[in-house]
């Protein structure tokens, strides 16, 4: 099928989209302005990640002379160029926005300067700083005959120097050295204030370096210096089948990654050339060269922004999440969950009731056990200090740690030695499959028997991230669900066969089945004339065949309403193939993460939550979980959580039939911001009604 008549849009453009609507709202002069820097930041961190995986992955397949085209139409050398145009563009609009918002902190008195900018007073001052700090970090590492071009760490700063002996204006060829620009100091130097002046002034590391680069190099003169940054393929290459110990061979792939091969230099955009030769020459890198007209790698802009004291009239309004008003009046966070099911909607709601959960069971001596899964888990994490003192207390303590959690893999390694060292049982997860399901069982010995308490997340257990991301946590003692939470850490943890779960759907065995199946029965109803409605939130659909079974509903006559927040293979709105389908994606303050599926069934409504993505990953190579809500006036929250998505008109952007998207055009109705709304726990806790 050609490009021109596929009925599928492509991952990795999808997911350039997508970053794209991260960098509108960096350009978006109604958010504060420091909030804009940040998604500059951010912009620049998914690029980091996505060329690191993705394009290096594409790479690899090219290097190993795959043409075969994928279900969207594309082959790897193909995509490979749409891919390097395409993040050149986002780069170049990136990189103008920066200087847009760079006029715009001048304004409010906020400068990064360059050394001429400086006073006597202050260049003193950073001279002082430079001395006593800087220099004795630095190392400048000559490349020449008897000293080979050094190892170039992936996604750190360097500078390329290109010098001459002093008074040898003729010299045939330049000599070349490089310099790490250190990341262990702060990125940027605050600058001492002019007199009585409220400016806020700032330089950049890199840019004081090149001030003083003279000072490397006794008997040379430095003639030109330039920023570089080399990416490097960051995918780990398991052979876990062969592997006697797991947790060992990733050790050992940590390693190998920092050798990886490189898929981007990002280089200032008036390198010398010889320094620019040298650098594709020894990098061995031509394809994916990116010259940056301003500073190299925003990302800095993330500390920046949270590190300028005061100004918080250029900051998002200060919100703390509520305690879950189910548990306000409580001693004791099982006694509630015993006789009621329970939804948290971080980060509207703290995340506080998790940990005084696992607390709590830790030092319950009726509980018996505790078993969790860990993907993503936080420094520092009370939950991690719970699970070790429930081990020392004598629990059954079960930790799946999922040591192939890309980019963790190193702090998972480590919590991992720390609970065994605690006394806890620790899973490395399974041969061939990541745990990405998200759950935690208590098992409690109670007057008519052993009671199981459960929690069920869309989100890691991480601390931090609950307070960014919007994520829902179902905490439950419902028997149907407790025994499957039982049976999933025993499939996980020991041998045991899939079975038939009463409640959960699993990935990679049934889930996916199980999804086909609910879309199947809306088919059959809208065939028999009756209403028929699916609702689904996730951060990506990717999968082929689960794309199919939409469009087949669509025909069908099933209203498909999506709430995607990355990246959409399918295209909505095509005549004959998918115009009952619509998708919006919502990009603000919080990044949208939670997974949620609502079936309209005949009027007896199901509502599902996931740790699940429709992509084929997802799907067909993790263990993942979907758990129904059978509690009604939870569902009906959710219901009512779905359709304030639904109704955003001004953080939503809807996808078109062509790929790109656009702002959702409802010129006359009142302004609605779902995040916002959800701000109001009040507004949708409980109700019985859609908000508007």
């Amino acid at each position: 099928m050609s490009k021109q008549l596929s009925a599928y849009l492509n991952r990795d453009l999808s997911w350039i989209e997508f970053n794209r609507r991260v960098l509108q709202e960096a350009q978006d002069s109604t958010n504060p302005l420091l909030e804009r820097a940040k998604f500059l930041a951010i912009v620049t961190s998914n690029l980091d990640e996505f060329m690191s995986v993705r394009v290096a992955g594409i790479h690899e397949q090219i290097r190993a002379g795959l043409t075969k085209m994928d279900f969207t139409g594309y082959s790897p050398s193909g995509l490979w160029k749409r891919l390097q145009k395409r993040t050149k563009d986002i780069v170049h609009d990136q990189y103008r926005t920066y200087r847009d918002i760079v006029k715009c902190m001048n304004k409010e008195g906020i400068f990064i300067r360059n050394m001429a900018d400086l006073n006597s007073t202050q260049q003193k001052l950073v001279e002082d700083y430079f001395y006593d700090i800087v220099f004795p970090v630095l190392t400048p590492m000559a490349v020449d005959q008897s000293r080979p071009f050094p190892h170039v760490h992936t996604k750190e700063l360097y500078l390329a120097v290109s010098l001459r002996l002093e008074n040898q204006v003729n010299q045939d060829e330049p000599l070349f050295a490089i310099i790490q620009v250190p990341s262990i100091l702060p990125r940027f130097v605050t600058i001492p204030g002019r007199g009585n002046s409220k400016k806020q002034e700032f330089i950049l590391l890199e840019d004081l370096l090149k001030s003083y680069i003279h000072t490397l190099f006794n008997g040379y003169t430095p003639f030109a210096v330039s920023t570089f940054r080399l990416t490097r393929n960051a995918d780990l290459t398991l052979d876990e089948e062969g592997a006697e110990d797991l947790l060992e061979e990733i050790e050992k792939e940590l390693r190998r990654r920092k050798w990886g091969v490189a898929v981007r230099l990002e280089i200032e955009h008036d390198i010398e050339p010889f320094a620019l030769e040298m650098l594709k020459d020894e990098l061995e890198i031509n394809d994916g060269l990116f010259m940056i007209d301003g500073p190299l790698d925003l990302s800095f802009l993330m500390k920046f922004s949270n590190s300028i004291p005061g100004r918080d009239q250029l900051r998002n309004e200060k919100f703390e999440p509520e305690y879950a008003k189910e548990f306000e009046d409580a001693d004791n966070i099982m006694s509630v969950i015993a006789q009621r099911d329970v939804l948290l909607y971080h980060p509207y709601e703290s995340f506080e009731p998790v940990n005084e959960f696992v607390w709590q069971a830790a030092q319950d001596p009726e509980v018996l056990a505790i078993k969790m899964t860990m993907y993503r888990v936080n420094g520092h994490s009370s939950l991690v200090k719970a699970l070790e003192y429930a081990a020392a207390e004598g629990k059954q303590v079960t930790v799946v740690v999922e040591l192939k959690a890309r980019f963790d893999e190193e702090r998972n390694i480590a919590w991992a030695k720390q609970l065994e060292k605690a006394g806890c049982h620790v899973v490395y997860g399974l041969v061939g499959l990541k745990i990405h399901a998200k759950i935690l069982l208590v098992v409690r010995r109670e007057q008519h028997g052993l009671k199981r308490y459960v929690h069920v997340g869309t989100g890691n257990y991480n601390e931090n991230t609950a307070k960014t991301y919007t994520d829902i946590g179902l905490m439950t003692s419902n028997d149907t669900i407790g025994t499957d939470a039982s049976a999933l850490f025993n499939e996980v943890t020991g041998y045991s066969v899939p079975r038939n779960w009463e409640a959960f759907a699993v990935a990679p065995s049934g889930m996916k089945q199980k999804l086909i199946r609910l879309i199947d029965r809306e088919i059959e109803n809208a065939h028999a004339g009756k209403e028929a409605k699916i609702i689904a939130k996730m951060n990506s659909l990717s999968n082929q065949e689960m794309i199919n079974k939409l469009y087949e509903a669509s025909i069908a006559g099933v209203k498909i309403e999506l709430i995607i927040r990355g990246v959409c293979c399918l295209k909505p709105e095509v005549p004959g193939l998918s115009e009952n389908i619509k998708v919006i994606s919502i990009v603000d303050r919080y990044l949208e993460h939670s997974r949620i599926v609502y079936f309209f069934n005949d009027g007896a409504e199901e509502v599902y939550l996931s740790s699940a993505d429709w992509m084929t990953r997802n799907l067909e190579k993790r263990v993942e979980l979907l758990c129904p809500v059978f509690d009604n006036e939870l569902k009906n929250t959710l219901i009512v959580l779905l359709n304030m998505s639904l109704g955003d008109n001004t953080k939503a952007r809807q996808l078109k039939m062509t790929g790109q998207y656009e702002a959702v055009n409802r010129e006359h109705e009142v302004p609605f911001r779902s995040q916002y709304v959800a701000q109001r726990v009040d507004k949708w806790k409980g109700t019985q009604y859609p908000v508007t």
